[in-house]
This record gives structure tokens, C-alpha cells and sequence, in this order.
């Protein structure tokens, strides 16, 4: 089973919080606070990384990744749930509303994709080459370029050292890292967009350097019940980096 913690009271409606690339259950800690008020709030660590062990499966791709939310739900006898998903956990929302509608009520989606843009594509092959080719202190080194903003990691000089030196230390692995960039690329959802009528959140970042926030206004033409939040700052890890801003926009959406 899936490494997860629960927060918030048992009796209340259920989210489950989904990372990105990363995996780690513990990018969701500055929202935890805000929801618990008004959700159970279920967060994971992804097969592969933190402290859910083994490899990602080679074939499957983001609907394999969907799978194990469902399968997490059922051991903790959940029925429906909302789900937030950063990238990657916004694409694993995004199949589990296509696939299996009864049991998504609502989504937030921060900097997803219905397809990767080819910028995308560009900055997956930089990270690929630096893993490869430079190894995994090179790899950690430069995975918050693509999170935050210049003048953010300025001022959080010290949390970058603390961060890199977390990453480095509990890296996933170069299979488990290449075998989830492969999800990424390979995820095209886009033909059954109009077919995802849930009341969605999509959050975007004009400065987001890794996915185009103009993904996400796709997403928000195309998806019948979707609004799209557009924020000026905050890249591509905005509710990193703007906690406050971002908590309000995810709460006046979900518990209005």
C-alpha cells in the first residue's frame, strides 16, 4: 500500500492531494493547515519515491499512477473524493476523471496539461542529459529552476541548500525518475477533454518556466466546468511559493 498520511476529520467530504514529479506527499504541507478546516485531506507518497518502495512500472504510464489512487481510496474505503494534483498529479486527475467519472467530485489542477508542449519537452531533455550525463548531484542542483522563480530562490538561499541536500539524499532512482518523464511525455488527453464535466480548478503561472501557462488556458476551453486562476507570480510550484494567494483561490473554489 502506498505510504499516506490523514488529516482533518473522518466524517468530512475527502481530497486527495497528488505531487508532481517529485512524488513526495510532503509538497503539500503549506495547504494541509486550510483544508483540514473542511476536508478529510489524504496525501501520498507515489510508488517509487519517499516512503512508498518499489520501481516505477515501465508500461502503464499516468494510468498506472491512476490506478494506485484508486486502489488507495478502496483500502481506506473512500467512495468519491476531489482530487488536487500538481503536474503530473494534475494529469493523474485528469485520467481518473476520464476513466472512472462516479468517483472524482471535484478537481484543482495547478499547471497541467492536456498534452506536453514541446517547450516542456525541451526542458524534460535538459534534466534527462543532466541525470545522464552529469549525475544526480548535477540532476538535484538544478531541479528548482524549473520549481520557483529567480527572486524567490534568492531570498531562500537556505532553504535551497536544505532542499538540494534532501533531494540527494532520498533521490528515487535514474530508472524511476526516466520511466515517470516517459508518463509525462507520453500523456495525451486532449480528445477527451469536453467529455470531463467536473467542476475543475485550474491554477496557472504566467511565470512558470517548465509548462506554458497557455496549457492550461486549453484546458480551460475545453472543459465544459472549468475556471481558470491565472496567477502573475509564483512558477511553476506556486503554492510553494505563494502559500496565501493560492490557499485563497483553492478554498473559494471548493468550500465556497
Amino acid at each position: 500500500m502506498l505510504y499516506h498520511q490523514v488529516h482533518g476529520a473522518s466524517d468530512a467530504p475527502t481530497i486527495i492531494l497528488s505531487s508532481g514529479l517529485g512524488g513526495s506527499h510532503a509538497y503539500w504541507a503549506p495547504q494541509i493547515e486550510a483544508l483540514s478546516r473542511r476536508f478529510r485531506v489524504v496525501t501520498y507518497d507515489q510508488f517509487g519515491t519517499g516512503r512508498s518502495p518499489g520501481e516505477v512500472p515501465e508500461n502503464g504510464g499516468i494510468a498506472a499512477m491512476a490506478d494506485d489512487v484508486i486502489a488507495l481510496a478502496e483500502e481506506l474505503g473512500i467512495e468519491s473524493f476531489s482530487l488536487m494534483g500538481h503536474a503530473l498529479g494534475g494529469l493523474i486527475g485528469l485520467d481518473l476523471a476520464a476513466r472512472r467519472p462516479e468517483l472524482i467530485e471535484n478537481l484543482v489542477l495547478i499547471n497541467a496539461w492536456g498534452k506536453a508542449d514541446p517547450h516542456s519537452g525541451r526542458c524534460f531533455d535538459v534534466r534527462i542529459e543532466l541525470l545522464k550525463k552529469s549525475g544526480v548531484p548535477a540532476f538535484v542542483k538544478a531541479q528548482p529552476l524549473f520549481l520557483y522563480p529567480a527572486v524567490w530562490m534568492s531570498e531562500n538561499a537556505a532553504r535551497m541548500d536544505a532542499e538540494e541536500a534532501h533531494a540527494a539524499a532520498h533521490f528515487q532512482g535514474e530508472q524511476n525518475i526516466l520511466r515517470r518523464i516517459a508518463a509525462l511525455r507520453a500523456f495525451d488527453i486532449e480528445a477527451r477533454l469536453s467529455e470531463i464535466t467536473h467542476p475543475t480548478l485550474l491554477v496557472a503561472t504566467k511565470d512558470d518556466l517548465l509548462v506554458p501557462f497557455t496549457r492550461s488556458v486549453m484546458l480551460a476551453g475545453q472543459m465544459p466546468n472549468a475556471e481558470l486562476c491565472l496567477m502573475e507570480f509564483g512558477a511553476h510550484a506556486v503554492n510553494v511559493v505563494d502559500p496565501a494567494g493560492f490557499n485563497r483561490a483553492m478554498m473559494a473554489f471548493l468550500a465556497p
